[in-house]
């Protein structure tokens, strides 16, 4: 099978032709892949930016985890899935289901968990194995390609937003308007009506007040925090951007007790002042992906049009000309490579 394989870290990925992934076990099922993001972590994997990560990667690995396709093949203890439908695969191929964690709902913190596209092979490439108990049934109303975003960048912004608590009549801003965070526009949408888009790219920000921003600030020509009190500031930053100043700006752009959602993640830590936080009551919340949960809960939503994600299509082979735009910022929305 046809596959992009990391050889190298910080080089190109290799697209190469490999067995394809061998027996199935019991609880296993084979997918034919026929789309799969490209996220923003495909890129720091790539890049070796995540130290933490590198001693659980596998050697060798394909990488992707917003995968959809049909299935081939089942192991013989598989109840849920037949061979013929159309399935989706997120970033947590596996939970172990028993842990307190687990138990809480919260799947998508399980300490024992297998990652997609870093513990186990991905989905850039023609074939993969998936666990049956981490794949997801496919709406009818979405296809392959309008459903591959919705696995990772879809249903992280979905859990932020859900942990964030926003209320209507908030004033909520979304820094950065990437893959991420023009899906987290048409969430917070669905919670308050005054959300306010921040980026550096002018056509980022015009994808945003399609998606029903009712303002934006070029943070490139503006300095953020200063606009946005200038409104009044905001009760809630949901944080997409990759960038460590995105974080900056959005602490001195929140009313006292306001909330920062850590979605985004620099490759640099976050420094903020005790005291910046302190004088404004801030409290910062983090959130990791989505639980199985959210992810069933999201798919309904996207099945009824409520959210949806601006896509491009390539093809495999040009996976390295994704991830080089993706680094430089030039991605409007999000890339969907397609195996064909």
């Amino acid at each position: 099978m046809k596959a992009a394989v990391i050889h190298e870290y910080k080089e190109p990925l290799r697209i190469v032709e490999t067995d394809a992934p061998d027996k199935l076990a019991p609880d296993e099922v084979l997918i034919k892949v026929s789309a799969c993001g490209v996220c923003h972590s495909d890129l720091h994997l790539a890049e070796a930016d995540w130290k933490h990560l590198l001693k659980i990667a596998k050697p060798n690995l394909i990488l992707g985890h917003e995968a959809v396709g049909t299935i081939t093949a089942v192991g013989n203890e598989v109840k849920d899935f037949d061979i013929g439908e159309r399935v989706g695969v997120a970033w947590i191929h596996w939970a172990c289901g028993e842990c307190e964690v687990c138990r809480e709902g919260n799947d998508n913190l399980c300490p024992k968990q297998q990652i997609t596209g870093l513990t186990v092979d991905g989905g850039f490439a023609e074939l993969m194995k998936a666990k049956a108990s981490h794949v997801y049934h496919i709406p009818d109303e979405l296809s392959d390609t309008e459903a591959a975003p919705l696995l990772c960048a879809g249903v992280t912004v979905y859990r932020a937003i859900k942990l964030a608590e926003i209320k209507p009549n908030q004033r909520v801003a979304v820094f950065g308007v990437g893959g991420l965070g023009h899906i987290a526009i048409q969430l917070v949408k669905q919670c308050t009506n005054e959300v306010i888009a921040v980026d550096v790219s002018d056509d980022k920000l015009e994808l945003a007040l399609s998606f029903g921003a009712s303002k934006t600030v070029n943070a490139a020509i503006e300095k953020a925090s200063s606009e946005i009190r200038k409104l009044g500031g905001i009760d809630t930053a949901v944080v997409t951007a990759t960038a460590k100043s995105a974080y900056d700006d959005a602490l001195y752009s929140l009313r006292p007790s306001g909330t920062i959602v850590v979605v985004g993640l620099p490759s640099e830590p976050l420094t903020f002042s005790a005291s910046a936080l302190s004088s404004r009551e801030a409290r910062i919340i983090a959130s990791s992906v989505g639980s199985h949960q959210d992810m069933n809960e999201l798919l309904e939503l996207a099945a009824k049009g409520l959210v949806r994600c601006h896509i491009e299509t390539r093809p495999l082979e040009k996976v390295n000309e994704v991830l080089s735009e993706l680094k430089r910022g030039a991605i409007l929305g999000r890339v969907v490579l397609e195996m064909n």
